[in-house]
């Protein structure tokens, strides 16, 4: 531990210059006494580092003093691309390796940190605009990690539609998703995404496989998003809002306003195109505005929102609360 510290000590003082006692006590959750120890401890080992006093003063190290650091963890590379700790880090097992991966990356040569950031963003992606919170389990993140980095092949069990199926991938990289992880593989010649939550077994294989030349990750999530969001249902609506309501349906997650009409000055109310997904969901959405919302079009789910306030009002007009 305190090998560790000595050298996160060295690595602040050559990327930041000037830090005081307190700086470094703070950075390292240590004491200041602690701090005065470790100073010894690196002048005695040849560092040349000393003190300047006065309100302006601190520890330096010797001006054109520099360590050559290179050989970075796979675990510290992996965590750069997160930019900061996060629960994707934590499912990463990679969240204490933040710290030291970021001052490792000032130390090195600029050739390696581009060398380095471009292996890893060919490898992992983290697309933080989510579609839905979901708390999952990522049993065999780990091992698809591995391979990925490894360029090892994966057999896998997946589940879909209530079927397991087996297959031999080549994993060429992970993707998360707000906090859902995908691995992006190629299998019988073809591309395909798998959520890792629904592996229900992958193993690595001592076989390894050769990257295609041309895959780009953050290029394949791009067109592959794209083709997801063109493949959702739709259903077209349009509807009299009340104006307070604009912004909150404009927040709608299965929502869009396509097109809004200005309402009169002396008028509270206005026409929106907003597109659904589904009849179910825009009733549901609707219904759940109240008075501030009319359906104009189309009939189907105008008739479908009088039935439901229909059934409802039913419901409230027995009496079935009784006095204790």
């Amino acid at each position: 531990m305190r090998a560790d510290r000595l050298l996160t000590i060295l690595l602040l003082l050559q990327n930041q210059g000037r830090m005081t006692s307190r700086e470094l006590a703070d950075k390292l959750e240590v004491s200041e006494r602690t701090v005065f120890r470790d100073m010894e401890a690196l002048s005695a080992a040849g560092i040349p580092v000393y003190a300047e006093r006065g309100s302006g003063g601190g520890w330096l190290l010797s001006e054109g003093y520099r360590t050559n650091l290179t050989g970075m963890k796979t675990e510290e590379i992996l965590s750069l691309l997160l930019t900061n700790p996060s629960n994707l880090l934590d499912d990463l097992g990679i969240k204490d390796h933040f710290e030291a991966a970021f001052q490792k990356l000032l130390a090195a040569s600029p050739e390696s940190i581009k060398k380095n950031a471009e292996m890893v963003r060919q490898r992992m992606l983290v697309d933080g605009a989510g579609w839905h919170q979901s708390k999952e389990s990522f049993e065999h993140l780990s091992t698809v990690q591995e391979a990925v980095w490894e360029e090892r092949q994966l057999n896998i069990k997946y589940r879909r539609d209530g079927e397991t199926m087996e297959r031999i991938v080549y994993p060429l990289g992970i993707v998360a998703k707000r906090n859902v992880w995908y691995l992006i593989a190629e299998s019988s010649g073809d591309l395909r995404t798998y959520r890792i939550s629904r592996l229900v077994d992958a193993r690595m294989l001592e076989e390894t496989f050769k990257r295609p030349d041309d895959f780009d990750l953050e290029l394949y999530w791009e067109q592959s998003t794209q083709q997801f969001k063109k493949s959702l249902p739709r259903y077209p609506a349009r509807l009299r809002v009340h104006l307070k309501l604009h912004s909150r349906i404009g927040h709608e997650r299965y929502a869009k306003i396509i097109r809004s009409e200005e309402a009169d000055e002396c008028c509270e109310w206005s026409e929106l195109d907003v597109e659904f997904q589904t009849l179910d969901s825009a009733c549901e959405i609707i219904l759940s505005y109240g008075s501030l919302v009319e359906v104009m079009a189309p009939e189907e789910l105008r008739a479908k929102v009088v039935s439901e306030l229909t059934a409802t009002a039913s419901i409230y007009a027995t009496n079935r609360i009784s006095s204790s």
